[in-house]
């Protein structure tokens, strides 16, 4: 093996960088810190305690519950926390500035705009419709208005990446583009073709319904532009977390990179495969032909495969590092990783929950097996087990050397971030394990199944474990908020003379030995195209030739 030769940028962020940066790890965690609020009420609900009632200045129903926990945590947390990391990326590992720090920060500003505008009708009860609010339910516009400027924002942020990853090109021909830096672009772009979608339903379908210029809604075509976009959201969550356990993580374990060209060649596929794969959500849609969910159900399959790449890449550079810090025997070599670190602790134990999580998807790409597991509480088990634990178990170990590189101070009580991790680890084992049985056996998602008048006594021991699971991650999550909190407000500070380093991982190889062809971005832009064309466009053309908008709103 060659050793890479140390061609890592050095320049450091300054004070008005790591503010920047800070601006979107506040409101990510501030959303989180409230969006988390409303699971255990939802877990202990299933169990059969009721809180809302009581707790009614939180959210005065169930669905409302669900619809902050859902918006609050699955879209804000992430597109805030993902968008700052991205940007503290491509600054370190171009090692200059933003090209245009102001496009950024009209991004950032806009998204914040968007955050408090999408809010306040959730808040006041005009938008309880979900995080995937389906028509023809229908919310208040403000809503709606608020969801496009968070897409739209995050849009503008990742033009900026783009214009500085430019410039650093012209000055560098021939160079590869450092690893991390291409994972958030390529992470970027992908999300940027999968966001039209939903942009397309919000603009053209659902706005003009609630403002009264149309009849009403088409609920097939609006699920189609939703899907197109809801399943790729998954992969948006998850590729940073890929990248930071491709590229970071080796160098917290004290190894490196095992190969840059395999870590390359997995981004590419899941930029040509995130997209083309939404018809394996409608599977029990009646207007969408079966030869195109088959047509997507493979496609669906075929996204394991970069994730197989990754389980093997990932493992095999934690392995080398282990090796390298004394780890003998076929497996003895695990026991020598830094289990006392938080951020690793928390990344590993992520790793172990996304590898049934992934396991989970293939399920779900059956067609005969989606049938019967398809809205039942199996669904949420497996959401938990992508972004709740491989995306957001990731970004939490992620601030934990984050939070102390942006503030000068040292992370407060890392043993309890440790305590922290088993805590969220083993609530969510129970919670999404009981969340898999209960739907196996038949129990519905989206259901307050706590008010049911019946439930089947073979539930009732499985819904207890789902609102004991649920109250365990709660505490496991508000033990992490209170860490980095401590962390940005303690007095303490580093030592003169010490800092804390972006872990940026080495390759084993050279990245200038790696293939032109992977560093390359039109030729994959162009697949990318021509796959979603062949697998989207005849469906779209057809459904849109035959719109009919004329399913009324209804305001739950």
């Amino acid at each position: 093996m060659i050793e890479e030769r140390t061609t890592q940028p050095t320049r450091e962020l300054n004070k008005s960088e790591k503010r920047f940066v800070g601006y979107h790890v506040i409101f990510a965690v501030a959303a989180l810190s409230i969006g988390i609020q409303y699971g255990p009420m939802q877990a202990l609900e299933h169990a059969g305690l009721d809180l809302y009632p009581k707790l009614s200045f939180l959210a005065s129903s169930y669905y409302q519950g669900l619809t902050l926990h859902g918006v609050l945590n699955a879209l804000i947390w992430t597109t805030f926390f993902i968008t700052g990391f991205s940007t503290l990326v491509v600054i370190k590992g171009l090692g200059r500035a933003l090209k245009y720090p102001w496009l950024n920060r009209i991004g950032f500003w806009m998204m914040v705009v968007g955050l408090l505008t999408t809010a306040v009708p959730i808040l006041a009860g005009k938008a309880t419709v979900l995080y995937t609010f389906y028509p023809p339910m229908e919310a208040s516009a403000f809503f709606y208005i608020g969801l496009v400027l968070v897409v739209v924002g995050s849009w503008i942020e990742g033009y900026g990446m783009y214009f500085t990853f430019y410039a650093w090109r012209k000055e560098n021909p021939g160079t590869r583009s450092p690893f991390l830096v291409f994972a958030i672009l390529v992470n970027m772009v992908m999300w940027q073709i999968a966001t039209l979608g939903i942009a397309s339903e919000i603009l053209a379908i659902i706005l003009p319904s609630v403002f009264g210029w149309t009849s009403g809604t088409d609920p097939q075509l609006s699920r189609t532009l939703f899907w197109y976009t809801g399943h790729p959201l998954v992969y948006f969550w998850v590729l940073p977390a890929y990248a930071s356990w491709y590229g970071m993580l080796p160098k917290q374990v004290g190894g490196k990179m095992f190969s840059d060209s395999l870590a390359r060649l997995s981004f590419w596929l899941f930029l040509i495969l995130s997209v083309p794969l939404g018809f394996h959500h409608q599977f029990a849609d009646p207007g969408v032909p079966a030869a195109w969910k088959f047509i997507h159900a493979l496609l669906t399959f075929s996204v394991a495969f970069p994730s197989m790449m990754t389980l093997f890449t990932v493992v095999a550079s934690l392995e080398y590092g282990a090796r390298k810090r004394g780890g003998k025997g076929l497996f003895g070599w695990v026991r020598a990783l830094p289990w006392s670190d938080p951020s690793v602790l928390w990344q590993l134990l992520a790793g172990i929950l996304f590898v049934f999580g992934g396991i989970g998807g293939i399920i779900n790409a059956s067609y005969n097996v989606n049938l019967a597991l398809h809205n039942t509480a199996w669904i949420p088990g497996h959401f938990h087990l992508t972004v709740a634990s491989a995306a957001t178990m990731t970004f939490v170990a992620i601030s934990f050397w984050l939070v102390p590189y942006l503030t000068g101070k040292p992370l407060w009580k890392p043993k309890l971030a440790v305590i922290a991790g088993w805590t969220y680890f083993g609530g969510m084992l129970l919670f999404s394990n009981a969340m898999h049985v209960v739907g196996l056996l038949g129990a519905p998602r989206r259901t307050p199944l706590g008010l049911a008048p019946y439930i089947p006594e073979e539930w009732a021991g499985h819904l207890w474990r789902v609102g004991v699971g649920g109250t365990i991650m709660w505490i496991g999550l508000m033990l992490f908020i209170v860490i980095v909190f401590m962390t940005a407000v303690q007095r303490k500070r580093l030592p003169a003379g010490e800092s804390i380093e972006v872990p940026i991982a080495e390759s084993l190889q050279d990245p200038q030995d790696t293939p032109a062809w992977l560093d390359r971005w039109k030729p994959w832009l162009i697949a990318s195209v021509v796959i979603i064309l062949l697998s989207y466009g005849p469906q779209l053309y057809e459904q849109i030739t035959q719109v009919q908008l004329t399913s009324p709103g209804i305001t739950p």
